[in-house]
């Protein structure tokens, strides 16, 4: 049972216990320093830092973190092994959702996150228009001066998020709920799914994850979701948490529900699955869309298993065919099918032209409004 009493959790320099005695209680914790001589501080001496050992946990948590949690320390730069979990937010609970799986996979994985916002001008039309007439039209100089205040308006209140965002998540730090991860973050002006295409063209982007409304979304906001959108047009592997997601049994995913092709993109999804998660024991269920596919390519259907089984030992596959036309019919039977409900669903995605999203949107697009499951997608081509 933790007492009152006085415990050290640290000696230090006098400068070095004096900062890290403002950075504890500045969370509420006291601190007591000891064995200095405060006279003459310039004297090298160990400066004990102590504290209540009722506060030891919470202080344990600070001074592990204490760069990531107090980022005016020392510049850092994410992750440790190169690679990046990128999260765009647009700092609604569903983000932040979003950003603390983020955070547990990426302590899990030994890699940093990256705080991605990109807001739009609404002054500059998203269509260039060809003028009908040969006349030009310019703006006024009244006219730029506003247009560019509420740029830079804009700039402000999304940088005013972005700090509010972050301390949000070094609270969840503070608390044991997510992991310290170092991380790093960005405010852009764009479109996001151009400015999630930019930082992965530019960084090693593992993995993008992002937060969706699951199936409490509304049939009219599907268009609307930016989430889909970076899911149809990214050329990186797309990670979506529902807003009614429950939490993963471990930081990273252990039951796997792929929906599988019949074809080639299948071994480009689980090799890139693969590479993402190399160390995790994964169990697979592999299921295609209905019992007539699964006639079809039954030949094919255990080549790959019997492929999957000889390339990545670490995972365990079985197949499972879903009873209906319709994968989105039957998940509810495939979920409870097995001993345990999958964390993740994984799928194979293709980007599509605007037509094709309209008139006969993927698999991942329809899964993304129809379940609260984390939905992996995996792009393998255009």
């Amino acid at each position: 049972m933790l007492t009152d009493r006085l415990i050290t959790v640290a000696i230090h320099t006098f400068e070095r216990a004096h900062q890290l005695k403002e950075i504890l209680e500045a969370d509420g914790i006291g601190v007591t320093l000891g064995n200095v001589n405060l006279t003459n501080p310039s004297i090298s001496a160990g400066v004990r830092v102590r504290i209540k050992e009722s506060d030891l946990p919470q202080a344990l948590r600070i001074i592990e973190n204490i760069e990531i949690l107090n980022p005016h320390l020392s510049p850092h730069s994410p992750g440790r092994h190169g690679g990046t979990i990128l999260v765009p937010t647009d700092f609604s609970e569903k983000s932040l959702n979003a950003a603390m799986t983020a955070f547990r996979m990426a302590a899990a994985l030994k890699v940093g996150v990256h705080l991605l916002h990109a807001f739009i001008d609404p002054t500059y039309p998203s269509v260039s228009v060809m003028p009908l007439s040969p006349s030009a039209t310019f703006d006024t100089p009244d006219e730029l001066i506003a247009e560019s205040k509420e740029r830079h308006d804009l700039s402000e209140i999304a940088l005013k998020g972005m700090r509010e965002f972050e301390e949000k998540l070094r609270e969840k730090i503070r608390s044991g709920v997510v992991p310290g991860v170092r991380f790093t973050s960005e405010i852009t002006e764009g479109l996001p799914e151009d400015a999630i295409d930019k930082f992965s063209a530019t960084h090693n982007n593992i993995l993008t994850v992002m937060g969706s409304k699951g199936h409490q979304s509304a049939s009219r906001d599907i268009m609307g979701s930016i989430t889909a959108e970076v899911l149809d047009n990214s050329a990186t592997s797309v990670l979506s948490i529902p807003a009614g997601a429950k939490r993963m049994s471990r930081d990273l995913p252990s039951n796997v529900l792929f929906f599988a092709t019949a074809t080639q993109d299948d071994i480009i999804t689980l090799d890139t699955l693969y590479h993402l998660f190399p160390d995790t024991a994964l169990h697979i269920t592999i299921a295609l869309s209905s019992t007539k596919i699964a006639r079809r390519h039954d030949r094919e259907m255990q080549g790959l298993l019997r492929y999957c089984r000889g390339t990545y030992p670490a995972y365990s596959f079985r197949l499972n065919t879903l009873s209906e036309s319709d994968p989105l019919a039957d998940i509810d039977r495939l979920s409870s099918a097995g001993a345990q409900t999958p964390d993740m669903i994984l799928v194979s995605n293709r980007r599509r032209n605007i037509f094709s999203r309209l008139f006969n949107p993927t698999l991942a697009h329809r899964l993304l409004f129809h379940t609260d499951i984390p939905l992996l997608s995996i792009t393998t081509g255009k």
